[in-house]
């Protein structure tokens, strides 16, 4: 599903009218302005569109969402813990600029080498790691203070300095 990008999943209902609350890894406040759809994984590689009716954000990682068809407390219910993905064009809209999560697509340049695309970012406490595909395998790429050294958002480009020998573990 590469036109479709994970933000987040589903870990509550809200209320009694079907509203859900949305955890997501946009990076900022969230008005799902301009969203008709989002989709749900109700099962492995099956993405049910649900279509927004209203959404308000909570705060920067969580957003309040009234998704057509679900009017009661057990409707919302099924819905906890399932994957939530926004279509390509959707994300952009909406992903903070800042947020680690924009660098999805984006081209990762060591020392002038283009080395590949990231397809997933992982967020953890102290740093954020890019996976990528380097010849043929998984390659995982710290990014932190140390690694960075520039973000290029026009180009889509993300300049870094890897450690010596990190890449050769992966070829």
């Amino acid at each position: 599903m590469s036109d479709y990008i994970n933000i987040g999943k589903i870990v509550a209902t809200f209320g009694l009218k079907g509203e859900v609350i949305l955890k997501h890894a946009l990076g900022k406040k969230v008005t799902m302005k301009g969203v008709e759809a989002i989709f749900v994984e109700m099962t492995k590689g099956s993405y049910i569109p649900y279509f927004v009716e209203n959404a308000k954000p909570k705060d920067h990682e969580e957003v309040y969402i009234k998704l057509e068809g679900t009017d009661t407390k057990e409707s919302a219910h099924k819905l906890i813990a399932k994957q939530v993905w926004l279509t390509e064009d959707d994300f952009r809209k909406q992903a903070g600029k800042q947020s680690a999560i924009s660098l999805l697509g984006y081209s990762i340049i060591n020392e002038g080498e283009n080395i590949g695309t990231i397809n997933e970012v992982i967020e953890q406490p102290h740093q954020v790691l890019l996976s990528i595909q380097y010849k043929g395998n998984e390659a995982l790429i710290p990014l932190h203070d140390e690694t960075l050294d520039k973000l290029d958002h026009k180009k889509k480009e993300v300049h870094v300095t890897l450690p010596d020998g990190l890449l050769e573990i992966y070829s």
